[in-house]
């Protein structure tokens, strides 16, 4: 059988079947939440959910102490899995370089199937909220999404014929990321509405059996792999612990310190961006938006422009400016919309905030480009290893601490982890102000850089 090397369509549906499960797990957990606390059924309507606008009355203040157990619990749920799923990343990405990508595909893969056929079995027996935290852990025992995607990132790479691809293939898979998940959002609710949870998760389980058979039997693999390579454990994880830290240990001083500054910055900017948009779904069922799972999944859609705005934003803008700019711009895309979205009280005012925060994506792929050139081909798989787990680390504290204010300030001002985060955004502004010091005077830092590390290996930029 004749394989490809056309990922395109694994990442198409892995994304689709994790941005269904995502917004439907929270409001799942937020609809069992309600249940449990104010001891009464969690309604409905054609358009907005059960939401109480009255300050005044009782069950307004059980509605804030709704928002802030489902915050807290979405922390609590996000930390279990996340320590499982660095280690995994880590070691998968990284091997990728000696033992082939799909491994790093084919068990997130799996873990995901297992996970939504564990929620399809939750949600037809009610059985207890506390066992989302084996979701959680099964999920990162098999790698999670950071992953997949860092997995996905290194076979791309591998199939780039010249450095002046990366940019664009990359952006691509960011494209496909937004683009898919803007669109999952959209039909979650719809999909919710006409057959419920049980049977939604259903359908994911088989979205991921799908893609497993594709990934296994027609995808080809970028790395050729021999039997001579085959290692105890203890040997794989020493020379994955190796490959990370030669890429630093043998790397030229100006080298080490680019890579460093531009993975603070991603890690920043990243902190700021998951922290934001993670509240994005409790802010819209709280007062006063009160949105059902429909509108929610209109406010997914809306967000889809940002994704497809930001990579037609790359392909334009990369042919008049840097990459260092390109950096900001996203930054001050993503700042005002977060600042809007502070005082969005409308539904009309919710859904313009994705006008700023057009280009908000734009920095994510560009840093990932900017590090790809950096190093050496042979470095791929230890760099995006690095980039997975930092990913997983800085999207966990994110979740985690914004979750923990949204859920002391909810009941004075909702807006003030949104303006949090668009203040954060001053220390990722302020590393690459600093990174465009260093290269101020270098037209083409990557081919100086990789000519200091690699004499005599001509390198595309």
């Amino acid at each position: 059988m004749k394989k490809t090397l056309l990922l395109e369509p694994a990442i198409f549906l892995y994304v689709f079947a994790y941005s269904l499960t995502s917004p439907l797990k929270q409001q799942y957990v937020y609809k069992r939440i309600w249940e449990e606390t104010t001891n009464s059924t969690f309604i409905v309507q054609d358009n907005i959910s059960h939401c109480e606008l009255n300050q005044s009355n009782p069950t307004y203040v059980k509605q804030k102490e709704v928002q802030e157990k489902a915050s807290l619990f979405a922390m609590k749920t996000d930390l279990c899995g996340a320590i499982f799923s660095i280690l995994v990343a880590f070691v998968l990405v990284a091997n990728g370089d000696r033992y082939g990508r799909k491994i790093s595909l084919v068990l997130p893969l799996v873990g995901s199937l297992t996970g939504s056929i564990f929620l399809f079995v939750m949600s037809d027996l009610s059985l207890p909220i506390y066992l989302f935290f084996v979701f959680s852990l099964v999920t990162g025992l098999f790698g999670d999404l950071a992953t997949f995607l860092g997995g996905a990132f290194s076979f791309v790479v591998d199939c780039c014929e010249t450095q002046k691809n990366k940019t664009i293939r990359i952006a691509v898979i960011d494209l496909i990321f937004g683009f898919t998940s803007g669109l999952g959002g959209l039909v979650s609710g719809y999909i919710l509405k006409e057959i419920d949870f049980m049977w939604t998760f259903a359908m994911i389980s088989l979205f991921h059996m799908v893609n497993i058979f594709y990934v296994i039997f027609f995808l080809d693999e970028t790395v050729k792999v021999s039997a001579i390579q085959a290692q105890s454990w203890r040997e794989g994880l020493k020379d994955t612990l190796s490959g990370v830290y030669m890429l630093f240990k043998s790397s030229s001083l100006r080298k080490r310190i680019l890579i460093i500054l531009l993975l603070c910055v991603f890690m920043t900017y990243l902190f700021t961006v998951y922290g934001g948009l993670s509240l994005y779904v409790l802010y819209e069922l709280n007062a006063p938006l009160c949105w059902n799972a429909i509108y929610i999944g209109y406010g997914s859609a809306v967000s889809t422009s940002v994704s497809v705005t930001g990579f037609l934003g790359i392909v334009f803008l990369s042919h008049y400016l840097r990459d260092s700019y390109l950096v900001f711009i996203g930054i001050f895309s993503y700042m005002g919309g977060s600042i809007m979205a502070a005082f969005a009280n409308t539904t009309l005012l919710m859904m313009l905030v994705r006008i700023p925060s057009m280009l908000l994506f734009v920095p994510i792929p560009v840093i990932r480009a900017m590090l790809s050139k950096i190093v050496l081909p042979n470095e791929q798989g230890a760099l995006f290893a690095c980039i997975a787990c930092l990913e997983v680390v800085t999207g966990t504290i994110s979740t985690a601490v914004f979750n923990t204010i949204y859920a002391m300030t909810v009941a004075w001002f909702p807006g003030f982890s949104f303006l949090l985060s668009a203040g954060f955004c001053i220390l990722p502004l302020s590393l690459m102000s600093w990174f465009m010091c260093v290269t101020r005077q270098e037209e083409n830092y990557v081919q100086l850089i990789n000519e200091e590390d690699c004499p005599g290996q001509n390198n595309d930029s």
